[in-house]
């Protein structure tokens, strides 16, 4: 039989809400949380979020803020808004009932990837998947995205920086859990100094799956090049929800030979003979 659990929630009706009780399987699946980049929306991972969700996961994607129809905003938003937008989507993605809180997903472009490894320094995030994440200096954290210096971005990512001297590369240097990083071969916006900052920092992380797209520009103009970016993206969550359901099935497995040996016991005499063990039935003596 399967096993279920519950749930309280609240309903809305009207001008109050009536309780009630969420019953469903007791099987939690993981969640990802997929991140467009600057100038981007959502509908650049719907289809991906799509694929990865026939894996067995629950997907979310979303627009940020001053982007898709918030495009007004987009002349004052900033870093700090950004993230805000991000810390949201991910409690509402691990507020559902069926998303393993401890098996969440965090994947980010350019922006969305630099936010990303923020973010994994603020919830808990099992697997980072960044391609061309950006780097921006922490100085400026709170300029609107639009007004930063385009040349002083150029050089800043072009030179070796420390992970004690950005708020992203740090956090980077912090995670411990899984990474995919892909890189565009002939990107511009993000050229190979400002990955190789986050390949350094990444040293604490428990796998590194590093890619490069063969002649790929940073957004993936050709159809070939974003299909390229799918395929690793839909096989790296693959690979690390398999190893997840099978270091959890290999848990399971040894708690209930723990619970077998704990269970089993061996009766003895007054004279030291054993009268029954394990779920014999016992003896009379």
């Amino acid at each position: 039989m399967t096993t279920t659990r519950h749930n309280s929630i609240h309903i809305p009706v009207g001008d109050r809400s009536i309780a009630g009780t969420l019953v469903g399987p007791n099987t939690l699946m993981p969640g990802v949380m997929l991140v467009h980049g600057w100038d981007g929306s959502q509908e650049q991972y719907i289809a991906r979020a799509h694929e990865i969700a026939a894996l067995g996961c629950i997907c979310l994607t979303f627009d940020l803020r001053g982007h898709a129809s918030d495009r007004a905003a987009r002349d004052m938003v900033t870093r700090e808004d950004n993230l805000a937008d991000m810390l949201a989507a991910y409690d509402v993605l691990v507020g559902h009932p069926s998303v393993d809180g401890t098996a969440v997903a965090v994947v980010g472009s350019s922006y969305g990837g630099y936010l990303a490894a923020i973010l994994s320094s603020m919830r808990p995030v099992r697997w980072l998947g960044l391609r061309a994440p950006a780097l921006y200096k922490d100085e400026d954290w709170l300029v609107p995205k639009r007004s930063l210096s385009r040349e002083e971005l150029v050089t800043y990512r072009n030179s070796a920086v420390a992970p004690t001297a950005n708020r992203a590369l740090g956090a980077a240097a912090r995670f411990a859990g899984d990474v995919l990083l892909v890189e565009s071969e002939f990107d511009v916006m993000v050229p190979h100094p400002a990955i190789k900052n986050y390949l350094d920092a990444f040293q604490h992380a428990h796998s590194m799956t590093y890619r490069v797209i063969k002649g790929a520009d940073h957004s993936l103009s050709q159809k070939a090049w974003s299909q390229s970016y799918t395929n690793l993206l839909v096989k790296w969550v693959g690979e690390m929800v398999e190893g997840a359901r099978e270091e959890a099935e290999a848990a399971r497995a040894r708690a209930a030979a723990k619970k077998e040996k704990a269970g089993a016991r061996v009766l003895h005499s007054a004279s030291g003979k054993v009268l029954a063990s394990g779920s014999d039935t016992p003896a009379i003596a």
